[in-house]
């Protein structure tokens, strides 16, 4: 069974903490004075702002934070500031503590996917959305963060975006599971692997040569797991070159699902881009895929 954190309330704090690369300062602020405007009461944590080399911090400074934050009773949610690189560093001192008894939201992408990751093997809900850079630009501006804002209350979205012409049909429900590529990858064979049957899987990633997803997609393959998920939401791929045998990542992907009969939406609006819908991992969903041009994404409340 799922564990969802509760809903926010007015006053509730939000902690802030940066569990990989460095960020502006700038963008730290705006997103603290975003969360306040919403009647929260963010709180950045002592390393956040910090650098070590590319990282915000040490691993024992990026670990007290998140420590801190999951520790206080009175902190509702953790915001990652930045993904970048360096959550693996801490992973496993994050799983000895007691997160179960107190589920908090856990808000971010990109490198942020090993943190989601955890979370799931707790049972415990996470979401998937814009980080700092994005939230600072307002819930009144941005669409993703005012979703991201609604989940947070208890909302549950229903999002509908074009079809694409890869796209296969079908209907699909399931639990709802995935991130970045390359770092779910990396955590096959672990305790925090989530790539698992039963799913319906979303995949984003960037600066990742075409070669290399497709040669994820193998592995994939080899293992079995894609002869045993629901169906697959492929995100946006972004940063990479064309290579000698393809032009593009979807055609990469189209080619390497084909053997299969689930559902796979192409070009969803979730990873490195402007228009990141925030996903709730674990959450149960339905997923459509139909030739009418239009595909959806459906949450269910539990």
């Amino acid at each position: 069974m799922t564990k969802f954190p509760k809903p926010l309330k007015r006053g509730d704090k939000i902690a802030i903490c940066s569990p990989a690369g460095k960020i502006a300062s700038e963008k730290v602020d705006g997103a603290v004075r975003e969360l306040a405007h919403q009647g929260w009461e963010p709180v950045v944590m002592p390393h956040a702002l910090g650098q070590w080399g590319s990282y915000s911090g040490t691993p024992d400074e990026r670990y007290s934070d998140l420590e801190a934050a999951f520790r206080d009773p009175s902190v509702r949610a953790i915001l990652c500031s930045r993904g970048g690189y360096g959550v693996v560093h801490i992973l496993d001192r994050l799983a000895q503590l007691p997160l179960e008894d107190d589920p908090k939201w856990v808000i971010g992408f990109s490198d942020i996917s090993a943190l989601h990751a955890l979370m799931a093997t707790k049972g415990i809900a996470s979401i998937h959305s814009p980080m700092a850079a994005q939230i600072m630009k307002g819930a009144d501006k941005d669409v993703d963060t005012a979703s991201l804002f609604g989940i947070l209350r208890g909302d549950r979205p229903a999002y509908v975006f074009p079809s694409h012409e890869y796209d296969r049909f079908g209907i699909a429900t399931g639990t709802l599971l995935g991130g970045n590529l390359a770092v779910l990858a990396e955590l096959i064979n672990t305790p925090y692997d989530i790539l698992k049957p039963d799913t319906i899987l979303f995949l984003e990633d960037v600066s990742e040569p075409i070669y290399k997803i497709e040669r994820i997609f193998y592995q994939l393959r080899l293992s079995g797991l894609l002869d045993n998920i629901r169906g697959l939401i492929v995100g946006q791929f972004t940063d990479y070159k064309p290579n000698e045998t393809y032009a593009d990542m979807e055609t990469m992907i189209r080619d390497a699902v084909a053997p299969y009969k689930f559902p796979v939406a192409f070009n969803v609006p979730v990873g490195h881009v402007d228009h990141n819908i925030p996903l709730i991992e674990l959450a149960k969903v339905t997923l459509k895929v139909s030739p009418s041009g239009s595909n959806s994404i459906i949450f269910h409340r539990n």
